[in-house]
């Protein structure tokens, strides 16, 4: 029995988890779930896999929750931070999905690093931000990381079996968004609605906006990059539109190993938590026959600049590729809002990183402190 703590369990990927664990209740029992404002699903959630610790975003959350939560169901509700670090080291936890969305992921998946808990990693933001700095913690504490997103349990699938002395790049596939084949010129009048509509994903609002930005894959390169623990010249990024070859590895013979299936979610959580194992979680076997034709070509930075700006702020290291994340954050934000437009979220994330002073190999605290500061700015910028 594996015992799970679901950090963002109101969202796409916990709530996938927690179809799996619904799947496999012989093989996975809940002891934490975490939501941010949801507390309406979380109740839900509570009610069936009656977990010992549920936390949310403050106190009035809590409250709410308490009220929707049956006197005689024995859940200890916390909220905020301090809640959030409780969850993720909890004491009768063996795993950690870690499914918070944007930079809330990075204090958590270190208190769990930490307490040594393996960690079902989804939250890409927390290596883009800290991936120096998180890798040398597990490697400290013995933590095992397993991705979550499609395109990182690819890569690792791919690599088993495989001595890394052999590893010439890693290619990571982007679907290319809802505004592939939409001219630049059109960017400016691109509304909310249009952006949230991916077309192979479902997805949470801030991870569809970076998807038709493709700011999205500029942050899974750098994930990769510590991850796998491979330079930035040895990642490329193709757009295949079918979402069926979820990525890549070529070796230095010459051959390439792809990892394929029909574009859900479900696979890759599943197997970051049965690992080597894989689960019978009946999904729909990839027919290719029926696809007929899987296409491939180079992404266009100059219609996406955001993917560029990540490729700068990998190569760039230190506190850059952390601002670049804030910045885009509060970008995409704006953007959901309806404050800017769709084509200015690179140009605010372009300016906060001009202005930005690099801390050479910073600490925990230079993170956080590179965080605030290019939100601040970045705010001042939308403001203006």
């Amino acid at each position: 029995m594996k015992r799970l703590s679901v950090l963002g369990s109101t969202g796409s990927i916990g709530r996938n988890t927690l179809k799996i664990v619904e799947k496999f209740p012989d093989r996975f029992q809940i002891v934490a779930l975490t939501a941010k404002k949801n507390v309406t699903l979380l109740a839900e959630q509570i009610k069936q896999f009656t977990p010992p610790l549920a936390v949310v975003y403050d106190e009035n959350h809590a409250e709410r929750l308490k009220q929707l939560i049956s006197q005689n169901c024995p859940v200890k509700i916390l909220y905020g931070i301090s809640g959030y670090l409780e969850a993720a080291s909890h004491k009768d936890t063996d795993t950690v999905v870690m499914a918070v969305v944007g930079s809330a992921g990075l204090l958590p998946t270190l208190a769990a690093t930490e307490a040594r808990k393996d960690i079902a990693l989804a939250n890409k933001e927390t290596l883009v931000m800290g991936g120096d700095l998180v890798m040398k913690k597990a490697r400290e504490y013995g933590t095992k990381i397993f991705p979550v997103d499609s395109e990182h349990s690819a890569v690792f699938q791919c690599l088993k079996g495989h001595g890394k002395a052999d590893l010439k790049k890693i290619v990571l596939t982007a679907s290319g968004g809802p505004f592939l084949n939409r001219q630049k010129s059109e960017f400016g009048r691109i509304s909310v609605e249009d952006a949230l509509n991916h077309p192979t994903w479902q997805m949470g609002k801030k991870i569809s906006i970076d998807s038709a930005t493709l700011m999205n894959k500029g942050l899974e390169i750098i994930e990769a990059r510590w991850l796998f623990n491979v330079a930035q010249e040895n990642i490329q990024v193709v757009v295949h539109p079918q979402s069926i070859v979820h990525s890549m590895v070529a070796y230095r013979d010459g051959s390439v190993i792809a990892q394929m299936s029909n574009p859900d979610m479900i696979g890759a959580i599943a197997y970051a938590l049965s690992y080597p194992e894989r689960l019978d979680i009946g999904t729909t076997p990839l027919n290719l026959s029926s696809i007929g034709t899987l296409t491939f070509f180079d992404p266009d930075l100059e219609k996406f600049p955001c993917l560029a700006l990540a490729m700068d702020a990998c190569r760039t290291g230190e506190t850059m590729p952390a601002v670049l994340n804030s910045a885009n954050e509060k970008a995409v934000e704006a953007f959901l809002e309806k404050k800017i437009n769709f084509n200015q979220i690179p140009l605010i994330i372009e300016k906060v990183m001009h202005q930005h002073r690099i801390i050479a190999s910073p600490n925990l605290e230079e993170i956080l402190q590179a965080d605030q500061w290019a939100r601040n700015f970045a705010q001042e910028v939308i403001d203006k």
